[in-house]
């Protein structure tokens, strides 16, 4: 194929230097001899190794490139038949992009602030917005570095952004398609069993942005539970790291769905922040046990004996129970005058006494445990060592969502004021698995046990305000 440098095709295409290859396609630079402007020219040859598929690839991208019209996306020129002494094929002509590859910037020594990389991201997700709402929408299927062009940086701009070489697109998502394409490391798994959706070019942005925060391409990274580990060789913030991780989430189920929803997330990720500065480090003086292997997840939180969030529960138990009580022995000795209707009244209230006591009990003599493992999550209270409730049960599969709500002071309509206490809400489904109820967890409890959990289930913390929380 390099027998082709400079020689002329179609009698207009003086073929320069070669910029690329693959099997039975080369990438040319080249020079359009009626515009004089330097164009790149794609040639798929007939050969040894050529399949119909890799024909079929090559006219959708022809197709697609004719269809598109953004500035950050090389433009179709031309599409001829070419004829050498080799071989046949055909040729594809489209403009030329003046920049260099991503991966060419990295590897001559150039690092990337997280502005920079906030802004390379926001530009590829605009791009990709614009191929994910075409009708049919156009899935790009093999985003990496190398297919990525980035110019000379421009005051506060990384410098401008393309997106190039469309030869694995596809222009449907389609159930049952087994056409398997990409860049090892930078697809995902659904993607290996050729069940490609829109989901599938965010995973390939979220590796290529660990990459430039990194230096290091994601399948030369450590991984957990099939997820790119990158937060150790990177400085980024946690709000970042967190929507990498969901960005790169194996389970396309839990990854981001859509670039508007990527972007939007971005956005505002001090929502998604885990908001501890000391990482997953235990809070010196806190009870809380956790146990963390790769199979399990245990977190026991013990009694607390006394804590500030009793005191509203005990001021007000203490007052009912004693007025109950008094107006019960009076219902009683007045039973035969009548006061049986009141009797049978106190006996129905005597249960909010009796529910306000056992939760002070528990308060002071219960624990909670939650387990996580591979297939379930339980939630169980625990009193003197015997489970008081049935356990909460759900599938691990279904576990989507981690909220964390710090302790604030809220005021309703009516000018009242309520406390509320720090807590974890974790969302399987519609189900809600809690911890930190009245008060026995504090914030810094919530913040570590929060990342932990993170970290585990690999799923982004939202935390919540105060105005979310009353919504709850």
């Amino acid at each position: 194929m390099d027998q082709l440098v400079n020689q002329v095709l179609c009698d207009r295409y003086r073929i320069q230097s070669l910029l690329g290859h693959q099997t039975n396609r080369r990438t040319f630079l080249a020079k359009d001899l009626q515009t004089w402007l330097p164009v790149v020219v794609k040639v798929l040859l007939f050969g040894p190794n050529f399949t119909w598929q890799d024909l079929k690839l090559f006219e959708r991208e022809a197709e697609v490139l004719k269809s598109l019209n953004h500035s950050a996306i090389p433009k179709y020129l031309d599409y001829f038949d070419v004829e050498t002494e080799l071989s046949k094929g055909f040729a594809l002509v489209q403009t030329y992009i003046e920049a260099k590859p991503l991966q060419d910037w990295v590897q001559s020594g150039r690092t990337f602030s997280e502005a920079e990389l906030k802004a390379i991201a926001k530009e590829l997700l605009g791009i990709l917005d614009y191929l994910h709402s075409r009708q049919p929408a156009v899935v790009h299927r093999d985003i990496k570095p190398s297919n990525i062009l980035l110019g000379d940086r421009s005051g506060h701009s990384p410098g401008q952004i393309y997106l190039i070489d469309f030869g694995s697109v596809q222009t449907a998502v389609r159930d049952g398609t087994k056409t398997i394409v990409g860049t090892y490391g930078y697809m995902p798994l659904e993607q290996f069993g050729g069940q490609t959706t829109l989901a599938s070019d965010l995973y390939a942005l979220g590796a290529t942005l660990i990459y430039l925060a990194t230096g290091q391409h994601p399948d030369q990274l450590p991984q957990r539970k099939m997820q790119i580990h990158f937060e150790d060789r990177s400085n980024l913030s946690l709000p970042l790291r967190n929507w990498l991780k969901w960005m790169t989430e194996p389970n396309v189920e839990l990854r981001l769905k859509s670039a508007k929803q990527a972007l939007e997330t971005l956005e505002i990720s001090a929502l998604l922040r885990h908001p501890s500065s000391t990482g997953t480090e235990k809070p010196a003086g806190s009870k809380v046990e956790v146990i963390n292997t790769d199979q399990i997840l245990e977190i026991l939180i013990p009694p607390r004996w006394f804590h500030w969030g009793l005191l509203p529960m005990i001021g007000f138990a203490i007052p009912w129970n004693s007025f109950l009580v008094l107006w019960y022995s009076t219902s009683l000795a007045t039973w035969s005058s009548g006061g049986w209707f009141s009797a049978l009244f106190c006996i129905g209230h005597l249960g909010i006494g009796l529910w306000l006591t056992w939760n002070i009990l528990f308060s002071l003599l219960g624990q909670v445990r939650l387990r996580i493992n591979q297939s379930e999550i339980l939630l169980v209270c625990e009193f003197l060592g015997l489970r008081c409730t049935p356990p909460l049960t759900y599938a691990r599969q279904k576990i989507m969502k981690i909220e964390v709500a710090h302790l604030f002071y809220n005021t309703d309509l009516e000018g009242d004021s309520a406390t509320v206490f720090p807590q974890i809400t974790i969302w399987a489904g519609t189900r809600k698995f809690q911890l930190g109820d009245r008060g026995s967890l504090t914030n810094p409890e919530i913040d570590w046990l929060a990342q932990e959990l993170s970290n585990w289930l690999d799923i982004p913390i939202t935390q919540l305000n105060a105005a979310d929380s009353a919504k709850k």
